[in-house]
């Protein structure tokens, strides 16, 4: 009995190659927990569409990606000075973004990384200057740029650093680019016809056909309760007569765990007091869902499973239905990936 991750296989590359089409030269994105399905059925999908290189995140991932992928791999983190020594092929692309990091990396082949509105790491303006003798002593692949999610000047920030670099003189034969739209990618090429720009795409190849997944976790166990019945791990009391219901899926997959939101506007502030004050009584909306609904958790999610309170009027699920689970794709382990 499990937590299961179900794929429409058919669906779900239907809408790959829709994005391949959208995005000439595409480098996919294995990051993570491979966005729910793993490094080695990621990298499996990338050779099938005929990938040239995978991105993944870190050179640990690297080197487990390897046995999977052939061609290129390039890590997207960016190389560390004081980072441990880990045993990688040729075909790693290392990211570097600062003058030390090129410095350490001779005879490698490396993407520098520019400093973006991000301002999470890159070369600076400053920089450039450096840079021309430096990259002589490296395989130079190309310069990325990571732009934000919600950028409304991402066409002209990258236009800025096109013209930073080529008044440094530097190659400009291929850039890297992340979270820009087709039709961005598209106004780029044309304005910079003699420089090849590839986008670098994870959760829109993956994950952009929300229909084509779906997360189910199995019923192990039905229970009959009445109020004030005690219960779990903390012994907690029954809120009112029903039915708990222990499904599969727990902290080791992921549920119950969930990131801080950026919360914008009257409405999501006034919903996110609501849940902070619901959790003060021990009201926590579980991901899994019967007859349509969200369920509340019976107490917290254990390492394996999870239980839920269904209330007296509420028919309760047979022991081996499955419930439909709402969850996050890049947080969640399921025990098993069913094509069908």
């Amino acid at each position: 009995m499990a937590l299961t991750l179900y794929v429409d296989t058919a669906r779900w590359r239907n809408h790959q190659h829709s994005v391949l089409q959208q995005f000439p030269g595409l480098v996919p994105v294995c990051k993570g927990n491979g966005y729910g399905f793993g490094h080695e059925r990621l990298a499996d999908e990338a050779t099938r569409f005929g990938a040239d290189i995978l991105a993944v995140g870190t050179v640990y991932e690297a080197a487990r990606t390897k046995d999977y992928f052939g061609r290129d791999l390039m890590v997207l983190t960016p190389y560390q000075t004081t980072e441990e020594p880990v045993p990688l092929p040729t075909r790693v692309i290392r990211t570097v973004a600062s003058i030390d990091g090129i410095a350490r990396l001779v005879g490698a082949r490396v993407v520098v990384e520019v400093m973006s509105s991000m301002r999470r790491h890159g070369v600076t303006v400053e920089d450039l200057p450096k840079l021309h003798a430096m990259l002589d002593d490296v395989r130079f692949e190309g310069f990325a740029i990571h732009l934000p999610l919600d950028s409304v000047n991402a066409v002209e920030e990258v236009i800025t650093w096109m013209d930073r670099l080529r008044s440094a003189r530097l190659p400009l034969h291929t850039v890297f680019v992340s979270h820009v739209s087709a039709d961005e990618l598209a106004r780029l090429q044309q304005q910079f016809p003699q420089t090849r720009f590839r986008a670098r795409i994870g959760t829109r190849l993956w994950l952009g056909d929300h229909e084509a997944t779906e997360y189910r976790g199995t019923v192990l166990d039905v229970t009959r309760v009445s109020k004030g019945d005690r219960f779990g791990y903390r012994q907690q009391k029954a809120v009112g007569d029903g039915h708990l219901v222990v499904v599969a899926g727990g902290t080791s997959n992921g549920v119950g765990l969930e990131s801080p939101k950026a919360m914008h506007g009257v409405m999501p502030r006034a919903k996110g007091v609501a849940r902070a004050g619901l959790a003060t009584v021990n009201r926590n909306l579980s991901p899994y869902l019967w007859q349509g609904k969200q369920r509340w958790f019976a107490e917290p999610p254990h390492m394996q499973v999870c239980i839920l309170f269904l209330p007296d009027d509420v028919s309760p699920p047979s022991v081996g239905e499955e419930l439909p689970a709402q969850l996050r794709h890049t947080t969640t382990a399921p025990d098993r990936i069913v094509d069908r």
